[in-house]
């Protein structure tokens, strides 16, 4: 009790002559801002969201001849979501034929050692500088390294969902009069092209509410609309960046492809259930949302007036394939072309009034001949 009194004063004693000196007292915020901390760098490639790199603050300042790759270890223990499949219950259970690779298999996939590639000094976004507070940890990342994946696909609902990813940062050696740190303390996650990204929601009825991202040229002239339908994965209620850092779809905002067009607009909505949601089952030729998600599209476009709409853009992955296919049936001429990958609407659903329909929109079709979901004959 009495050290408790004693640290109480002292620290007051602090914060009074800081004012009375008229120095600036320190937040508690500020004061953890001042501790070693890491932020995450979560990329989208060409499988999915995986981190990829720590931007450590040291909280003291270090030269690039002092860092390599060997000066830290970097440990993660993944959380998955609650109520989410564990990697026990998932190589128990059948998939139905539909594996996305990302689900986790075994404890080792939920934590462990990461690997290093590469480490450097850096300022707080990642640049490489010479001296500074901050160093840049670049870890390895591939298809089948699930302790670096970002995301977790579930068996028990067929959606993806979101992992807790805790790090600990551990220095192996000495530097300068750094040594024996342990940094857990995370301040964030940094995610290139997806934060150009806006998050929004509209709601249209009971059953008919979508969450969706958005992105938005910054300029006044007329500008393309992109809109992209994601995979079977991407769905839910949740998380409105799923859809695109799920499908690679934060590429759309990309200077690559915005270029392309002098700037595009891009709306990617995400589905509370699946797109092939029929009245009658699933993948049935119909969608229950075929209706309300044209509501939405056609809301998105008078709330911004500088959509070209001549050059409405429509595309989507597998289970948004099939929807695309379905919005290009039924609503001839709307979209200036579309680009279905791996849809799946199947042929014996497709009558001639149909195609002659649907071949009113220019098309660009994608398949891969290794698909065994969507098997593209």
């Amino acid at each position: 009790m009495n050290l408790k009194r004693i640290l109480k004063y002292s620290l007051c004693g602090a914060a009074t002559l800081a004012l009375l000196s008229g120095l600036p007292v320190a937040s508690a915020a500020e004061v953890s801002e001042q501790l070693p901390s890491y932020r995450t760098v979560t990329e989208v490639f060409d499988w999915g969201a995986s981190v990829s790199k720590l931007i450590v603050n040291l909280g003291t300042s270090v030269t690039s001849d002092q860092i390599d790759k060997t000066t830290f270890k970097v440990y993660v223990r993944r959380v998955l979501a609650e109520g989410a499949m564990t990697p026990a219950e998932a190589s128990k259970q059948s998939s139905g034929g539909i594996n996305l690779g990302s689900e986790s298999k075994s404890d080792s996939d939920l934590q462990g050692y990461r690997n290093v590639i590469n480490a450097y000094v850096s300022d707080a976004d990642g640049k490489v500088v010479k001296r500074g507070n901050y160093v840049t940890i670049e870890m390895y990342v591939a298809p089948d390294d699930n302790l670096g994946a970002a995301l977790n696909f579930d068996l028990n609902t067929y959606f993806n969902n979101w992992v807790k990813s805790e790090y600990t940062v551990t220095l192996n050696k000495k530097i300068g009069s750094l040594k024996n740190i342990v940094i857990d303390n995370c301040r964030g996650d940094i995610r290139p092209i997806v934060d150009k990204f806006s998050f929004s929601h509209k709601i249209f009825d009971e059953w008919a509410s979508y969450a969706y991202a958005s992105y938005e040229p910054k300029d006044n002239l007329k500008h393309p609309l992109i809109i992209w339908l994601h995979g079977l994965g991407e769905g839910g209620t949740d998380s409105p960046s799923l859809p695109i850092m799920g499908n690679k779809a934060d590429m759309f905002a990309d200077e690559s492809l915005q270029s392309h067009f002098d700037g595009a607009y891009v709306l990617v909505p995400q589905c509370r259930t699946f797109w092939m949601q029929g009245h009658s089952g699933l993948a049935d030729g119909t969608s229950v949302y075929k209706e309300s998600l044209m509501s939405l599209i056609k809301a998105y476009v008078a709330e911004h007036p500088n959509i070209d709409t001549d050059r409405i853009y429509l595309g989507g992955d597998s289970n948004g394939g099939y929807m695309t296919m379905v919005l290009v049936r039924d609503y001839p001429k709307y979209f200036a072309a579309a680009f279905p990958t791996c849809e799946a609407l199947r042929d014996d659903l497709i009558s001639d009034a149909d195609i002659r329909s649907i071949a009113q929109t220019p098309i660009w079709f994608t398949a891969a001949k290794t698909d065994l979901v969507v098997p593209p004959n």
